[in-house]
């Protein structure tokens, strides 16, 4: 069985795969034991897959599955945590935005007894001010909302003891935010700091969209304020609203025509009060529909090629 185990998800890499493998390889040299990496293919529709295959050929420690579809990239990192059988594992992305040359580090931490070891964040080279403006905001409201400490400016770079990454295989949750669930788990965790680089090729697979999703699951999955704040918001405009019950009849009585009491007034209640009622309906509706996709038991994904992996890791 090997030490360590290297997991990287791959959707549509085929130009950073060659430079990926090099480095990550000459790291995996160095290491002190035995190694494996773990390459999945998150239904990429380039030569990502035959890129796979001949490093596969040609370097008995890469293993790799493909999946069926593209499952995501939270679901990517998960499948890649079930096939693991290293004592320490390691996550990280193919972009090269988080350097592999930082593992020995992380390594040196795991070995002075430390369970979770994740990078943060110090700098973000060369992304756009929104882009960084947007993060900053994200992590400080995650940080203040969430039920659990999850550290801020943080992604899914990672080392895993093996205890933990048992542990989240054995979470059946199908909305997944690997750093939260990592944080929720406990044990004895710490950091190492490091400065993003830029994206070494292609281009970026976390869009907008896919950002606002993800940050969007994460504030569902580890907080319940949003549900007390259309509460919060209920209440305050049903006080609203009597106070300004008690202003018109006061109008009506002592200023008969006083224009607040006409046809604007009623139409400012009629769509602040709307505007309300679907606000509370939309974030009862992401708890709802997050009930309802765990209840359907789906597979959290599906496999159409794998190779290396004894059959007693296949889940």
């Amino acid at each position: 069985m090997p030490k360590y185990s290297l997991i990287i998800p791959i959707y549509n890499e085929e130009e950073t795969i060659a430079e990926m493998y090099r480095r990550v390889s000459s790291v995996m040299d160095g290491l002190d034991g035995t190694s494996e990496l773990i390459l999945i293919n998150d239904g990429s529709k380039d030569r990502s897959l035959v890129m796979l295959r001949e490093l596969h050929n040609n370097d008995e420690r890469v293993c790799y599955l493909s999946l069926a579809r593209n499952f995501g990239h939270q679901v990517a990192v998960t499948a890649g945590l079930n096939f693991a059988r290293g004592e320490a594992v390691i996550v990280l992305d193919a972009d090269l935005q988080d350097p592999p040359e930082l593992i020995p580090e992380m390594i040196e931490l795991w070995q002075q007894d430390y369970q979770v070891v994740y990078a943060q964040r110090t700098k973000r080279l060369q992304e756009s001010w929104f882009k960084r403006s947007t993060a900053f905001m994200f992590y400080r409201l995650l940080k203040l909302l969430a039920d659990v400490d999850i550290p801020a400016d943080t992604g899914d770079y990672c080392l895993m003891d093996r205890k933990v990454v048992d542990i989240l295989n054995s979470m059946p949750e199908r909305n997944r935010y690997i750093r939260g669930l990592r944080a929720w788990i406990g044990f004895r965790q710490t950091f190492v700091r490091f400065e993003r680089d830029p994206r070494y090729a292609g281009q970026v697979k976390y869009t907008f969209s896919k950002s606002f999703s993800l940050a969007l699951n994460s504030l569902v999955s580890f907080s319940r304020i949003p549900l007390r704040f259309s509460t919060y918001l209920g209440l305050f405009s049903a006080a609203l609203s009597l106070f300004m019950a008690i202003l018109v009849l006061y109008w009506r009585i002592h200023e008969a025509k006083s224009p607040v009491t006409g046809f604007a007034t009623i139409m400012i209640a009629i769509f602040f009060l709307g505007s309300v009622q679907l606000i509370g309906i939309g974030i009862l509706g992401e708890y709802i529909g997050r009930i309802y996709e765990e209840i359907k038991g789906r597979p959290l994904y599906t496999i159409a090629e794998v190779s290396k992996f004894p059959k007693e890791n296949q889940k």
